[in-house]
């Protein structure tokens, strides 16, 4: 990097929190350089195109959409809304039964009660404790993204103590009891089933609190869709990283980490080419950070545990998601449902490959946001939780099978969708599979992984002590520190503010004031913008006349 007499930083990754880091890095007078192995911003918040469809591959709700609250004052420093209408929906999620039975998760709670009372009146006692803790969740607002907790001074942990003691029994019930076992006392089977896929799939390991938070962000309008999507998200803070000076480096492989004398002072790209600077902040894999960038020298018993134990554990990983898009020639009614996941029968599941939960999300992500869909069509992602291991043992030693199980999926899929919708019968334009290993191969996240570890997990509380003790540090290596969605969690406010942390941490260090600054938002959001999308190495599926 250029000598400016400034502290210069080198940041590995440009996904969110890479770009957050780096926005940051430059608001506070630092010098800083992101290098990305990809051709665009974003990480796993992306998106690709074909034949004028956005196939946008990240953002089911993003919170912090609404003003009031640190989640949003982060997207604002960032530039990520700016110009961008928000879409809002009344309902979460719909969650369809295989006896053709649906739940609806209203975000207002008297809705929500209403609605599940009439399906079920016997489970009325359930119901009503939900929708009770759900209204007072309403008023909260207790979750904190702007500091870290090391660096808050006295009368700001009091300040955050006098909010959170009133609601302390609240908090604790709802993070105690497992959604797994408060849904297995319903009565009706559709409700036992249906609230655990609140979130769209089920978030085995999750209790009530999570559940109860993201609704009520959604009833405040603060778990909405930004207008451009996944990638539009990215290219803003891309625009407001660069708008700032930074600077942003693609098709940049970092091979591994230079250290001299226990600092970390550079790092060395694949092709052999070296960058240097005074500090190294890595926002990507943590396991490739840590063993392969940096050999495996900097690890304490808790590290070892975390990838060496945990990491393989399924309950403490999210596992990797199969993505079916399909756009047709048909402008569905605005009434459409914008998401709905269909509980499938042992005789579907079996028609789906690697399916691991037995159930099928469709969004009609054309409702999403304008422009994902060419004028009078629209778009479908279709989606489930599947295996890594067997997509890449398929792609690795016999690509015709791998080739021939995506057709199958998309097959399924196509005709899944014509069922249900009969109105695109034969009005198919393409067709898109990307399966667990296009997510590896882009992002290299572990086993493509799409938020790392799952929340409320042994995994998960190590990886915030390493925030909270550690400084986000490993022990032994000064200039360096770590951020994104394996230290600071998955979802991609956590991982914009775990970039905040870093260079928080990295200001205190060089006794510098940090600061954050709103964007001007001077200009509103054109689909150019998004710039020019590539299309990704996710073979199109041949389309077949539709029966």
């Amino acid at each position: 990097m250029p000598d400016s007499g400034k502290p210069s930083v080198l940041i590995i990754g440009g996904g969110i929190a890479g770009l957050a880091a780096g926005c940051y890095a430059q608001m506070s007078g630092l010098d800083s350089r992101i290098l990305e192995k990809h051709v665009l911003p974003g990480g796993c918040c992306t998106a690709w195109s074909r034949e004028g469809y956005i196939f946008d591959y990240c953002i089911e709700w993003l919170i912090g959409t609404a003003p009031g609250n640190e989640a949003n004052q982060i997207w604002r420093e960032l530039g990520a809304l700016d110009g961008k209408e928000i879409t809002n929906f009344e309902v979460f999620n719909r969650v369809v039964g295989e006896d053709g039975r649906e739940v609806r998760f209203y975000h207002d709670p008297d809705r929500l009660e209403r609605h599940l009372l009439a399906l079920s009146p016997g489970d009325a006692r359930l119901i009503k404790s939900f929708c009770r803790d759900l209204r007072r969740f309403l008023d909260l607002e207790v979750f904190p993204f702007l500091k870290p907790p090391p660096l808050k001074t006295l009368p700001e942990k009091l300040a955050v103590l006098r909010e959170v003691l009133p609601s302390l029994l609240l908090f604790w019930r709802n993070s105690a009891r497992r959604m797994a076992d408060f849904s297995a006392k319903f009565e009706d089977p559709l409700l036992r089933r249906g609230f655990p896929n609140v979130f769209f799939q089920d978030h085995e390991q999750f209790p009530l609190l999570p559940y109860l938070y993201n609704i009520a962000c959604a009833h405040h309008g603060n778990a909405g869709i930004p207008e451009g999507g996944s990638l539009g998200l990215a290219r803003s803070i891309e625009d407001r990283y660069t708008g700032l000076g930074g600077e942003i480096s693609y098709r940049a492989r970092v091979r591994r980490i230079l250290v001299e004398d226990g600092r970390a002072v550079g790092v060395e790209l694949k092709n052999g080419t070296r960058h240097h600077a005074d500090h190294v902040i890595s926002a990507c894999d943590g396991y490739t950070t840590i063993y392969r960038l940096l050999g495996g020298e900097y690890t304490t018993p808790e590290l070892d545990k975390l990838y060496g134990e945990l990491l393989h554990k399924p309950e403490a990983v999210y596992p990797s998601m199969m993505s079916v898009f399909v756009g047709v020639d048909v402008e569905l009614p605005p009434d459409t449902p914008h998401s709905t996941t269909y509980l499938l029968s042992a005789q579907e599941s079996a028609q789906l490959p690697r399916v691991m939960q037995d159930s099928l999300v469709v969004q009609l992500r054309s409702r999403y946001w304008p422009g994902c869909a060419p004028p009078g069509k629209s778009l479908f992602h279709c989606t489930y939780f599947s295996d890594f291991g067997y997509w890449r043992e398929l792609r690795t030693r016999n690509r015709r099978e791998y080739w021939a199980q995506k057709r199958k999926a998309a097959d399924f899929v196509r005709a899944f969708l014509a069922e249900r919708h009969p109105e695109i019968g034969g009005r198919i334009d393409v067709v898109d599979v990307a399966t667990p290993t296009t997510n590896h191969r882009y992002t290299g996240n572990h086993n493509g992984s799409i938020l790392g570890w799952i929340g409320f997990t042994e995994a998960d509380d190590l990886a915030t002590r390493l925030v909270n003790r550690q400084r986000m540090r490993l022990p032994g290596l000064a200039g360096f520190s770590m951020a994104g969605q394996w230290i600071g969690g998955g979802g991609l406010i956590k991982a914009a503010s775990s970039g905040r942390f870093a260079i928080q941490f990295l200001c205190e260090e060089l006794g510098i004031p940090f600061r954050a600054w709103e964007s001007p938002d001077d200009q509103p959001w054109r689909p150019e913008m998004l710039g020019h999308l590539p299309q990704l190495d996710v073979r199109p599926m041949q389309l077949t006349e539709e029966a």
